[in-house]
């Protein structure tokens, strides 16, 4: 019995104790940093190609997979050449009897003996046949597709002993050496970026963090969203970054200053004021202002705060924390004072 009540004591405190609680985090950064405008965006290629046969056959073999680099004039797929190298023998077989019709026909026409307008009609037959001599060799030769650029393969559309039409996308290949970010940003705060807008993207599945470069801004709003299409470059010499895939983007720019003749009333560009998202702003019961800040023990902890100005879905604390300081952005609801964290 002795034995049975130490073990049962041992269970019970192992079982009481419980484990951190995993929340989303963010470290906050002065006004005068960035702006702290927070979207989703979604990773594309820099350049997408469709890549087609120009005529009508059935594929023989495709020699390329999704995901497979390839190189520029590399062979990606053959259609079946049986018709085309029959037509290319009969062209080549006319232009020969054609040429050899000039050679016989030239003597006479050099001893005076063979009307001028006759000449000329040979001469024409020759010309025709060369030129449907080199219409049959270029179609047994679009039987073979090569990649016209270099790039990844991102889908591959036919395979072998399918038949593929006319312009119809056999592959397509992404160039990925650099991606754009597509974001859809608010008319009211497109202003606000330009194409040197300095930007922080995060893609969580690729692990990867990266400063964005050019801004491609749209000029056509979404009739339905009234947002605008932003596009921004980034480098991506690691291939990490995959078309498709969601990334967090942070636009950063220096506030606007204030004119002298403004009231000192605080605003968002006074360096002692950092921004967190609106939603990480808690208000108790009596109405006062708190977020959850994490202590370098990993323990959660309620402190108060007072707010300023908000600039998008982000809020200026003017007293409370300081720039620097970890802040609980997602999953604050399941906290109390001092609960340990994860994050």
């Amino acid at each position: 019995m002795t034995v049975v009540l130490i073990c049962s004591c041992g269970q019970k405190k192992e079982n009481g104790v419980k484990a951190p609680t995993r929340v989303k985090t963010e470290v906050v950064s002065s006004a005068n940093d960035m702006t702290g405008q927070d979207f989703v965006g979604i990773v594309e290629e820099n350049e997408g190609t469709a890549v087609s046969f120009t005529g009508m056959g059935v594929v023989k073999r495709m020699l390329v997979n999704e995901g497979q680099a390839v190189s520029r004039g590399q062979l990606i797929a053959e259609m079946d050449d049986t018709q085309a190298r029959n037509l290319l023998n009969g062209a080549e077989a006319q232009m020969n009897q054609a040429n050899d019709a000039l050679e016989r026909y030239k003597m006479l026409h050099d001893n005076g003996s063979l009307p001028e307008v006759q000449w000329v009609e040979i001469q024409s037959k020759v010309a025709q046949a060369k030129s449907q001599y080199e219409v049959a060799k270029k179609n047994l030769a679009d039987c073979r597709l090569t990649a016209p650029v270099s790039g990844v393969i991102g889908r591959k559309l036919v395979g072998a002993g399918e038949t593929a039409m006319p312009s119809q996308a056999v592959v397509t290949i992404l160039d990925i050496s650099s991606v754009k970010v597509k974001v859809a940003i608010p008319e009211a705060e497109v202003s606000g970026i330009t194409a040197s807008t300095p930007s922080t993207i995060t893609v969580e599945a690729a692990q990867k963090q990266v400063n964005g470069s050019r801004i491609e801004k749209g000029i056509q709003a979404d009739a339905l969203t009234h947002t605008y299409v932003v596009r921004i470059n980034v480098p991506n010499g690691d291939r990490k970054l995959l078309p498709g895939m969601v990334a967090n983007v942070q636009f950063k720019a220096s506030p606007s200053p204030i004119p002298e003749q403004c009231s000192p009333t605080r605003s968002l560009s006074q360096g002692g004021d950092v921004l967190i998202p609106v939603t990480a702003v808690q208000r108790k019961a009596d109405g006062t202002l708190f977020v959850w800040t994490i202590s370098k023990d990993s323990t959660a902890h309620r402190t108060m705060v007072t707010t300023g100005d908000t600039q998008g879905n982000r809020i200026a604390i003017t007293s409370g924390i300081e720039n620097g300081q970890r802040v609980v952005t997602e999953g604050y609801q399941k906290l109390s004072e001092g609960t340990k964290v994860v994050y």
